[in-house]
């Protein structure tokens, strides 16, 4: 009958330990049985865990440029001067970026439970008894990263010069249009780590 009563009591002790928490201790003593006994102490933890990371990424840049000089222009002068037109620009510039880090998940396999402080103990038993220590630890981690990244860049330019004309004069000048230009400039940076 005392056999039965320690080999109950070590068992109620691991069972406590092993619902402490993440990573417990769990421990186990057996003593003093009699002749012939079986003896086990066992420890079993078991970790599970599912990561899923959806990042949808979208970068859009629309951009409309219209560049036009004037028109220059000396006529039906005697004398004729010179007519200039000035220059006209557009300038756009686009820069962006996005960082995406899902490194966190992965790093939970850290922190999971190598088995903790498991100890058992089986001493002063019985002639011909069979004793067993045993502990087991089972980690499980899913993780699942989908990422899309979309880019869209719709650039559309029209430069034009405008006319330049001598006419009709009896001592001709000049006619001279200025520059028509557009720029465009974009950058993305995109920057995903799982």
């Amino acid at each position: 009958m005392k056999k039965q009563l320690i080999r109950a009591a070590a068992t109620t002790v691991l069972g406590l330990s092993l619902t402490t928490g993440f990573a417990a201790a769990a421990t186990g003593d057996i003593s003093n049985t009699g002749p012939n006994s079986t003896n086990h102490v066992r420890s079993h933890v078991t970790n599970s865990a599912t990561v899923a990371n959806h990042n949808d990424l979208r970068a859009t840049n629309n951009n409309t440029q219209t560049s036009r000089t004037g028109e220059a222009e000396a006529e039906h002068n005697t004398t004729a001067g010179d007519a200039t037109s000035g220059s006209a620009s557009n300038d756009n510039s686009l820069s962006a970026s996005v960082s995406v880090d899902n490194s966190a998940g992965s790093a939970w396999l850290n922190g999971m439970s190598s088995g903790g402080d498991n100890s058992g103990t089986i001493h002063t038993t019985g002639p011909s008894s069979r004793n067993a220590i045993e502990s087991t630890v089972t980690n499980t981690l899913h993780v699942t990263n989908t990422n899309n990244l979309t880019v869209s860049n719709t650039n559309h330019q029209t430069a034009t010069s405008g006319d330049a004309s001598v006419e009709n004069n009896t001592t001709g000048g000049s006619a001279t249009t200025g520059d028509a230009s557009n720029s465009n400039s974009t950058m993305l940076d995109f920057s995903v780590t799982n």
